[in-house]
């Protein structure tokens, strides 16, 4: 009886699979067929989970990363007790149903991650399973263990060729982590033909020379092997896990299955008919939920038994450790620390620090007393100035530290980033040359839709890193960065709105804040202030009646404030505004963004990047709409115009048009 249950549960997975598909006109039947035995077993038998409660932490962690396949994910939720009502299926890939073409996180209860884009769900997988190994060992005490969970993850040949997943399967058997468990879909299949058109590599001796333990299924219909498979794979010994999976995309599709045809669109009436009979299914209605397979695949029962369990054992912790249970409860509930910003430093006006090395002092006074914030860098933290004092190295199977060194590997480290934030309990920064931003923008994007609330460091902002030429200098990356929604990028001038940025970048929580950091020293302004940061944009300094507003970002606000001093010379006025952020600006009500750049006075630009965007705010621009060369950074600002007598010029040149 338990088997034809097992049995009509999967079937009911992959006939609803292929029948929303079929109603939305669009969608990925194949892989949730083919894998709905794995699912099924692993939802019901070894994921740690409560469908009435899922964001309990000690729960594993599901990451479908071959995001295509989300009716798999939806089927699984429905049927084990989520929060997922059949009729949000019915209206798959719709306008505002819970159940969109690919998993979001913010919109579907039990979807831990959003993914799609291939590749990104392995790689923030490898970013839970560091979370929790870092949990683990802050807070696990002997005879306490109350961080001990796993990271399950389904990845498809797609996922494999991506080159983050590479970057994060390196990093994962680098690190040892061994609550990591990929279950790789093998099927042969990609969108447009077979994968061995563009994949020939022997992909579990791959990982094994990363460092991996790889395990396999034989018979991908037989739920007991999958099960004991499972069994094995989650018992940790030390590396991480990949689990090869040889399916059939499109299982019992009679003409389609095992060809690309079965992946990426709807099957068709006759061939849907067709599977049906071959799975023995008996409900002639579209989209059918046995209530036999419903009751029996429930998970409502086993989830709150585990997670009652786990609660007697967090009582029992909080007894013996009541300051760290405390804590606990506070960085799972995403509280920011009593008093995290009261030690933040003070520069004075006249000093010479770059912004990258102020960023560094601000970084350690917030570490000293946020103990979740945790980071590192893509091999550059002497350059990045981004470890913390004292910290500790998180290393192979050492998880005690707060620095991470990521290696050459920026995408890997932005997925990490996005898994450690999605885990809870910590807060991450990473940091890069803010040209590099080019090898990690799809894992940023995805922070900004999930509204993460990860720092990047990103240094060597400008044409001011000199020497190393133009390979290096970001001149578009400013206005490629700032067309993302919901990303915060602040390039602050001086040492003390350095300080602002890194308060507002901690105080915010719904969404990701860059850092856009000098290489070369700066002065500190006398006027600059890091409680007007916030604003986005302010005065600095402001004549009577001004004929010219300069507003300038970062390394460019000095320059302003030295071309001011020169039109005074020359009999005008002037207005400097420093705009550390445009993004913030935006947020400002018209009053104050008219008060700071009032639309009768010309208004010209200062930044050493390419002038793309700058016309929302000014009349023109001094700006640099090419690449850099290869110089001292003197050199460079004059070769290029930022001088205070050349933006002068450009100042006389507005005003005489």
């Amino acid at each position: 009886m338990t088997q034809d249950l097992d049995l009509l549960a999967v079937n009911t997975i992959r006939t609803l699979s292929m029948d929303a598909v079929q109603q939305a006109n669009s969608g990925h039947p194949g892989t949730p067929m083919a894998l709905a035995p794995l699912g099924y077993v692993l939802f019901t038998r070894h994921l740690v989970h409560n469908p009435a409660d899922p964001e309990w932490p000690d729960r594993d962690r599901f990451v479908l990363s071959a995001g295509h396949a989300s009716m798999l994910q939806y089927s699984l939720l429905h049927l084990t007790g989520y929060d997922l009502p059949l009729e949000e299926i019915r209206r798959f890939r719709q306008l505002g149903s819970a159940t969109p073409g690919h998993p979001e996180h913010f919109e579907t209860h039990g979807v831990d991650i959003t993914t799609g884009p291939l590749g990104q769900g392995l790689g923030s997988a490898v970013g839970m399973a560091l979370a929790e190994r870092i949990l683990a060992a802050r807070f696990n005490r002997p005879g306490h263990q109350i961080v001990n969970h796993r990271t399950w993850v389904i990845a498809s040949d797609g996922d494999i060729m991506e080159g983050v997943a590479s970057e994060a399967s390196s990093l994962a058997g680098h690190l040892g982590l061994d609550r990591l468990i990929v279950l790789y879909d093998d099927n042969r299949i990609t969108l447009s033909g077979r994968a061995s058109e563009s994949l020939s590599e022997a992909v579990p001796e791959r990982y094994e020379a990363y460092g991996w333990r790889v395990l396999a299924v034989t018979d991908v219909n037989d739920l007991d092997e999958i099960d004991a498979v499972l069994k094995q794979a989650s018992v940790p010994e030390g590396r991480p896990t990949l689990v090869r999976y040889p399916s059939t995309i499109g299982y019992g599709a009679p003409n389609l299955a095992d060809t690309y045809k079965a992946h990426g669109s709807p099957l068709g009436d006759e061939e849907i008919a067709a599977a049906k009979r071959f799975y023995g299914w008996d409900y002639p209605e579209p989209m059918t939920v046995p209530e036999p397979a419903r009751q029996h695949a429930d998970q409502t029962e086993r989830g709150g038994h585990a997670q009652a369990q786990w609660r007697q054992r967090f009582d029992a912790y909080r007894q013996e450790h009541p300051d760290l249970a405390a804590d606990f409860e506070r960085i799972m509930g995403k509280r920011l620390p009593d008093g995290w910003d009261e030690d933040l430093p003070t520069f004075s006006p006249g000093d010479q620090t770059a912004t990258r090395k102020a960023s560094g002092a601000v970084l350690n006074a917030i570490a000293a007393r946020m103990p979740e914030l945790v980071g590192g860098s893509a091999d550059l933290s002497t350059s990045n100035n981004t470890d913390i004092t004292d910290g500790g190295l998180i290393g192979p199977h050492e998880f005690g530290g707060r620095n991470l060194n990521y290696g050459v590997r920026e995408h890997a480290m932005t997925a990490a980033m996005n898994g450690m934030a999605l885990h809870g309990g910590l807060r991450t920064f990473g940091g890069t040359f803010l040209t590099f931003t080019d090898y990690l923008r799809p894992s940023l994007r995805l922070a900004c839709l999930m509204g993460l609330p990860t720092v990047y460091v990103m240094t060597h902002d400008s044409i001011g890193l000199g020497e190393d030429g133009p390979t290096h200098q970001p001149v578009e990356h400013l206005a490629a960065l700032r067309a993302i929604p919901n990303l915060h990028v602040l390039r602050p001038a001086d040492a003390t709105e350095t300080v602002g940025a890194w308060r507002h970048a901690i105080a915010r929580a719904d969404g990701p804040t860059l850092l856009a950091l000098s290489r070369q020293d700066l002065p500190v302004l006398e006027h600059t202030d890091a409680d007007e940061v916030h604003r986005g944009a302010y005065v600095v300094t402001e004549d009577p009646e001004p004929d010219i507003v300069l507003v300038a970002t970062g390394s460019e606000v000095h320059l302003a404030v030295d071309a001011a001093a020169v039109l005074r010379e020359r009999g005008l006025t002037t207005k400097v505004v420093s705009m550390p952020s445009w993004e913030l600006f935006e947020e400002q009500d018209d009053d104050y963004m008219e008060a700071v750049l009032p639309a009768a006075v010309p208004v010209l630009s200062v930044e050493a990047a390419t002038s793309f965007g700058w016309s929302r705010w000014a009349d023109d621009h001094v700006a640099i709409d090419h690449f850099g060369a290869s110089a001292p950074a003197g050199d460079l600002f004059d070769e290029f115009g930022f001088t205070p007598e050349a933006v002068a010029e450009a100042a006389l040149d507005l005003l005489q048009d």
